[in-house]
This record gives C-alpha cells, sequence and structure tokens, in this order.
C-alpha cells in the first residue's frame, strides 16, 4: 500500500466519450429497476396481509446492495440472473427473539408465499431466504431478516467513544454461523443499509441533482417526476465499470475477488464530484489505496463510513490472498485504464474496454449512439451556446499536449469576512459579489506560463460589456497555479486554465462552470 496520489490521467476526447457509452451499456435497463420493485413491493404486501404471521411485527421491506445504490451491473451473458437484495425489518420485534426464532418466522411466510406464487421451493443461505423465480424471469430475491437496533448500536459506539451519527437506521440482523445463534441476548450481527445509502448519495448529491434536475427540464417534468433509478452519476458509472472489470479478471476465483462493498466505499471517499466518467475513475483510482488505513498492528482498514466499528477489510487477516487480489486487482485496473485513455480509434478502444466490460458489451459502446445525458456540462440549459459563445477566443498556440491541467478546488469568500467555502463546477448558484478562488493543478514540468480564460454570459454581462472570452496571462503563487475573480454578473460563466511551454500549448483543463444569481 502507498499514501501517495498518482498523477492524474490525461484522457482523449474520443477515450472519454466512449467511456459514457460503456457506463451506458453496463447498467440495468429501467425495465429492471422497475420490476425489482413490482417484486419486493409484493413480498411486502404478503408480509402484512391480514392473514400473516408477521402482520403484528410491522414488517417494512425494501431494497439493499446495489440496486438500493443505483449500481447494478448487466449480466456477463444473457443467461446470468439478476440479484435483488432485501431487508425485511420487523419493526415490532426485539431481542426477546433468538436470531434463528425470528429467521424462522420471516422463513415460514416466505415459504407460504412462495407456494402461493407457484415458485421454486425457498433456499436459506447464512443470513437470508432466497426466492427462486420461475425460469426465464432472470431473477431471485435475498430477503434478509432484521430488527431495529439502533439504540444498540449506539451503546456499542459509545463504549468504543466513536461517532453514532448514521446510527438511526441501524439494524440487528441473523447469521447461522454466530456463536450467540441460539441464545437470546443484546450481541446480535448488525447492518446499516439505509444509513450507507445516504452517506453514498450524500457524495455524489451535487451531480445527482444536477442531472435530475436537467433531465426534469428535457422532458419538461417536475424534480419529483423522475425517478432517482433513472438518474446516473459519474460515481455510480464508475463503480459499475470497476465492478465488471473486476469480475471479469476473477471470473474464475469469484470467492476471493474484491467484495463490492470495498470498491463502493472507496469510490465513494474519493469522488469529488468530476463531472464525467473518465475524470471520476480517473481520481477513483489514483486514490484509492491511499484512502485504506492500518491498525495498531499494521492491518489494513476500511472502515464502514456508518459505522466506525465495522472494518470491511477485517476478513483479509484471515485471507491475505483476498488483500493481495485487491491490489493485483487495482495496479490492473489502474494499468488497463491508462491503454484506454490514451486511445484515438474504434479498434483500439474495443479492445482495452473488453477488460472492462467483456467482448458484447465493449463492441455495443462502439457503436451505440450517444446518451442524451452526459457529462455535467452537457445537461444543463444554454450550456452548448456558453461553451461555444462567439466571443468565446480559440487557443492561438500551437497544440503540443505533454501533461495535464485541472482545477482541483473552488472556494468563494463573501465580502472578503467569512471562512472560504469549497464549490464545484455546475453546482448551485453563488451570491453575486463573493470573491472567488480557483486553484489548478498540473504535471507539466516547470518552467511555463500560466494563461486563464473566462468566459461570460447573461444580460448583466452584456450591458457591462464583460463578456470576456480572451485570455489573462496568470502567475504561480507559492508554487500554485491560482487565479483570483469575483461573482460580478448573475448568469452561467466558465473558467478554464491553460498551459503554455515554449510557445505550445501543453495541457487545458475543460471548463469550469460557475453559476450565480
Amino acid at each position: 500500500m502507498t499514501e501517495s496520489i498518482l498523477p492524474p490521467i490525461a484522457l482523449t476526447s474520443t477515450a472519454s466519450a466512449y467511456l459514457e457509452r460503456l457506463a451506458a451499456e453496463l447498467d440495468v435497463p429501467p425495465s429492471r429497476y422497475e420490476e425489482a420493485t413490482r417484486r419486493y413491493k409484493s413480498v411486502g404486501e404478503w408480509l402484512d396481509r391480514e392473514e400473516s404471521n408477521l402482520k403484528d411485527l410491522d414488517p417494512e421491506v425494501y431494497v439493499q446492495g446495489s440496486f438500493r445504490l443505483g449500481v447494478p451491473i448487466r449480466p456477463v451473458n444473457e443467461d446470468e440472473h439478476y440479484d435483488v437484495d432485501l431487508v425485511c425489518e420487523l419493526k415490532s420485534a426485539g431481542k426477546h427473539l433468538t436470531q434463528r426464532q425470528l429467521k424462522a418466522l420471516l422463513g415460514y411466510e416466505m415459504k407460504l408465499y412462495a407456494k402461493a406464487h407457484g415458485m421454486k421451493e425457498v433456499g436459506e443461505s447464512r443470513r437470508c431466504w432466497t426466492l427462486e423465480y420461475a425460469d426465464g424471469a432472470q431473477f431471485h430475491l435475498d430477503a434478509l431478516p432484521a430488527i431495529p437496533d439502533g439504540e444498540g448500536q449506539r451503546r456499542i459506539l459509545a463504549a468504543r467513544g466513536l461517532s453514532n451519527s448514521w446510527t438511526e437506521t441501524a439494524i440487528a440482523i441473523t447469521d447461522n454461523e454466530h456463536p450467540q445463534y441460539d441464545a437470546v441476548c443484546e450481541g446480535w450481527p448488525h447492518s446499516n443499509p439505509k444509513g450507507y445509502t445516504n452517506w453514498f448519495r450524500s457524495r455524489m448529491r451535487v451531480a445527482f441533482e444536477a442531472r435530475r434536475g436537467a433531465m426534469a427540464l428535457e422532458s419538461k417534468a417536475s424534480v419529483e417526476d423522475i425517478p432517482s433509478y433513472r438518474v446516473k452519476t459519474p460515481l455510480q458509472q464508475s463503480v459499475q465499470i470497476l465492478k465488471r472489470h473486476r469480475d471479469l479478471m476473477f471470473a474464475n476465483d469469484p470467492a476471493n475477488k474484491p467484495i463490492s462493498v470495498i470498491l463502493t466505499t472507496l469510490a465513494g471517499l474519493a469522488y469529488q464530484n468530476e463531472p464525467t466518467v473518465g475524470q471520476a475513475l480517473d481520481t477513483i483510482l489514483r486514490q484509492m489505496d491511499s484512502l485504506i488505513g492500518r491498525d495498531g498492528q499494521g492491518f489494513p482498514v476500511i472502515l464502514n463510513p456508518t459505522d466506525p466499528a465495522e472494518n470491511f477489510a477485517d476478513r483479509w487477516r484471515q485471507y491475505p490472498n483476498r488483500r493481495e487480489n485487491f491490489f493485483m486487482w487495482l495496479r490492473k485496473a489502474r494499468a488497463d485504464f491508462v491503454g484506454l485513455a490514451q486511445q484515438w480509434h474504434g479498434q483500439g478502444l474495443v479492445e482495452v474496454a473488453e477488460r472492462f466490460a467483456g467482448p458484447r458489451i465493449a463492441t455495443r459502446a462502439s457503436t451505440s449512439s450517444p446518451s442524451p445525458v452526459r457529462s455535467l456540462l452537457a445537461l444543463l440549459p444554454n450550456r452548448a451556446s456558453l461553451i461555444s459563445a462567439p466571443h468565446k477566443q480559440l487557443a492561438p498556440w500551437p497544440v503540443v499536449r505533454q501533461g495535464q491541467v485541472r482545477i482541483a478546488k473552488a472556494t468563494w469568500r463573501a465580502n472578503g469576512f467569512s471562512r472560504p467555502t469549497r464549490f464545484y463546477s455546475d453546482s448551485h448558484p453563488l451570491k453575486k459579489g463573493a470573491n472567488l478562488k480557483f486553484e489548478a493543478t498540473t504535471d507539466v514540468p516547470g518552467p511555463f506560463d500560466v494563461h486563464w480564460q473566462v468566459v461570460n454570459s447573461g444580460a448583466e454581462a452584456v450591458r457591462a460589456n464583460q463578456l470576456r472570452g480572451g485570455f489573462d496571462r496568470g502567475a504561480v503563487e507559492r508554487g500554485s497555479v491560482v487565479r483570483h475573480e469575483s461573482a460580478a454578473y448573475a448568469g452561467s460563466h466558465t473558467i478554464e486554465c491553460f498551459i503554455v511551454k515554449q510557445g505550445h500549448l501543453v495541457a487545458r483543463s475543460g471548463a469550469f462552470v460557475v453559476n450565480i444569481n
């Protein structure tokens, strides 16, 4: 493991566009989300019917896992099944029952459900009951028995001096390998799928709200009319691509592949609201290993963001080959991403992308039409006219790519008195009068010249004759590429950083959108 972060990778425009199509091809069709919703609601209605033995225990059925997070992927081949993970939380039950008794209560009703619906015999696994649908349905449901356990989880964390900010939705679950499976006790296994989902969504809220709002505008509907499963952020799409890459790499050893919750957690921690899949993948792959900690004995630690007492990497102690497999996969994913990022032509993209998605999907992505939902820039009204505005001057330097530059951090400060607050490209509008600071990072070795291009829009900028669009010479402050601006005019504006060396344009950041109201 290393605590250093690798330098950014420069993606070709062709590779960036291809990754958007690849992510769309990997995603589960909306009809599958809708079918999964119908099936779990049917189970919930069954458990809550008048004749149900569980009705008085106030059952609540909800999805957990990849479907809840919005990161399921199509099966590798057309014959494989979709796994839908459910929680059957009996909200009025408690620990006066044993884990075995709770599981048996749910199992009885699940068997009745299967019989009433002409389904296969219900299967039992370590923690769940499994419903197998008829041949051709390509679905099975894993139903996890659970009871509310926020209070119990708060006691555990308080005893260890740990944060308990996510415990309101914590649950206790069953596990037939648990040493107290048959005991009436407090020490049940625990989980918190609702809390984890809320954390994951918090990591992509800016991108999610921008995309959902743009989809609503495009379809002339209200935001509430756009189901969340139809909105895909670069974080979710990156997780889908990385999961498929892992599945293909460990097709012959699935029991020892890196588990999805580790990939999802590290990706969520690394993501910084990058507007495209390519940029998000670059950031995630570069930072993943730097986000893994160590305990006092030097063992890896990947804490559950909603339960600091849980280490997702705890089994790496017992199975050191799984730890080795994770880092072997990460090295391979990085190498394959670099190979894909450098491709300019279709066949080269497909050949490298087969390692991420398999031949079938890689080929389909090469011939599919661009989705109407792409980067955040492409989603909001009038962005195309802003990016290609007539007052926006073309870069006057010959292009010789030698590296990459990106606007890594942007902050605003109101009236020069408050603390600086970070904001992101195409985020919520800032108030007029704020002082803005942009900080760029580049892997181009010095010396070099820095130029900035600001492109304004809106009636106020027109009246003030301040649409701009030219190039301003910048400077390096204390080793950093920094630009100061002010939020003077209402509208949507862009700023872009250019690195020029010996009269050649060697790197440019791409447009960073600033909204001002």
